[in-house]
């Protein structure tokens, strides 16, 4: 493994571990074996080590839900894939998500907020556009495009906090409980 991909690698299960704003580029530096100035030679700073993460992973997982998300007149089998994506994701990349979790419930001000929201921001238009497009087979869901996306996409994520707290497995049968429960509620 390259210097790059050993600092990305060192600094994202820190970050995951312990959050990005108590680990500090010392801590990095020594785990990575590497000296400041080769950490600020390929990122530039610790903010930059951070959207060099997030450009990696994000971009893997918005492929992935872009694709899944294609609306093709059956969206019970779209929200399926859409959570098989995102769980398959997770599985693969543990700690990049429960890192990107914990950022997304930093402060306004945060910046760890800042470098993540417009990743966020792109998976929630991907799922807005999803339940637009089903909208036009679904006349009852016209308009609600935004509340279905943010709320599809809470559902998700707490799947996945269980997973990460070691309470569920992210399989097939999982998925389809996760679309059962979006689309019938507390009910089904």
């Amino acid at each position: 493994m390259d210097n790059r991909e050993n600092i990305l690698s060192v600094a994202l299960r820190l970050f995951s571990s312990s959050g990005y704003d108590s680990v500090g580029v010392q801590e990095i530096v020594d785990e990575a074996g590497i000296t400041k100035p080769t950490l600020y030679h390929y990122f530039g700073s610790k903010r930059g080590l951070l959207d060099a993460l997030l450009e990696k992973h994000f971009s893997a997982l918005l492929t992935s839900v872009r694709e899944a998300a294609s609306y093709q007149g059956d969206l019970p089998l779209t929200l399926q894939k859409v959570v098989e994506a995102f769980f398959q994701f997770v599985k693969q990349q543990k700690d990049f998500y429960r890192m990107q979790l914990a950022m997304c419930f930093s402060g306004p001000e945060s910046e760890t907020l800042e470098a993540s929201s417009r990743y966020n921001r792109e998976l929630i238009l991907i799922l807005e556009e999803m339940f637009l497009k089903a909208s036009g087979d679904h006349g009852n869901m016209k308009g609600r495009h935004k509340r279905y996306a943010f709320t599809f996409l809470g559902i998700i994520n707490n799947y996945i906090t269980l997973y990460l707290g070691n309470h569920i497995t992210l399989d097939s049968r999982e998925a389809f409980l996760a679309v059962h429960q979006f689309s019938h509620g507390i009910y089904s």
